[in-house]
């Protein structure tokens, strides 16, 4: 297993990702992007990206906010979020710029591609779908469901799973009902899993000693949560995980 640092850029920054995958392969892999929560690369998911490495995918853990850069606190993460959300589309270059370099990467098996994403990461995997990636399947854990352009939908050619916790504060039940409306509206092969009394966050035991309101660690849930996405994961590439 190896980790480097996959450097790529959009029009507006110079972005600094890490690349996670088995280097004792020598064929091309499968490949996911995976977008990391508001805080941007860190520990929770780096090591989601381990794990799927040890799967037999390469996973670059993308750069939302350029030159690696990261929020240590709630406050900075807000305003960094926030200015990447006021612009749409600068917010999906942003997400296509990583998906492009995993694409270009010699490791990676262009046909066979994933995004993922976790709370604010969720959002932007979503976000890469509407604008039309090409993408196999998208796996959004946790994250925000509104957007600017939700007619997009349509755009999408990913199979979709949602994990949403049913005691999410952030991303409420009518958000989730707004979102399921609009992909009924589309051709889009979509799945919600809703699991009951799991709260924002349920994937990071990190919340468990936070005491950061309305986030939580749900052990079921993000147990759960993984399954399903590991599911979709064998239809979407013809193979059978565990």
């Amino acid at each position: 297993m190896s980790t480097t640092i996959l450097e790529y850029q959009d029009s507006a920054a110079r972005l600094r990702g890490l690349l996670v995958a088995d280097d004792s392969a020598a064929f091309r892999r499968p490949g996911i992007v995976l977008f990391p929560d508001a805080r941007g690369i860190g520990t929770q998911a780096i090591a989601r990206a381990e794990r799927l490495a040890a799967l037999g995918f390469a996973v670059l853990v993308a750069d939302l906010y350029g030159a690696g850069k990261t929020a240590p606190d709630v406050p900075q993460a807000i305003e960094l979020i926030n200015a990447l959300r006021a612009d749409t589309a600068r917010w999906r270059e942003r997400a296509q710029a990583a998906h492009l370099a995993l694409a270009g990467h010699a490791a990676v098996d262009a046909t066979k591609l994933a995004a993922i994403g976790y709370c604010f990461g969720g959002t932007t995997a979503l976000e890469l779908a509407r604008a039309g990636a090409n993408l196999l399947a998208v796996v959004s854990f946790h994250g925000g469901l509104t957007s600017e352009r939700p007619d997009d939908a349509v755009n999408i050619k990913a199979r979709v799973l949602v994990c949403h916790g049913a005691a999410d504060a952030l991303v409420s039940l009518a958000q989730l009902a707004s979102f399921q409306d609009v992909m009924s509206r589309s051709s889009v092969d979509w799945q919600v899993l809703v699991q009951g009394g799991a709260p924002h966050g349920f994937t990071n035991p990190e919340l468990i000693e936070s005491g950061l309101p309305n986030h939580g660690y749900h052990e079921a849930a993000d147990r759960r949560s993984w399954a399903a996405m590991l599911g979709l994961f064998g239809e979407a590439f013809g193979v059978e995980l565990r």
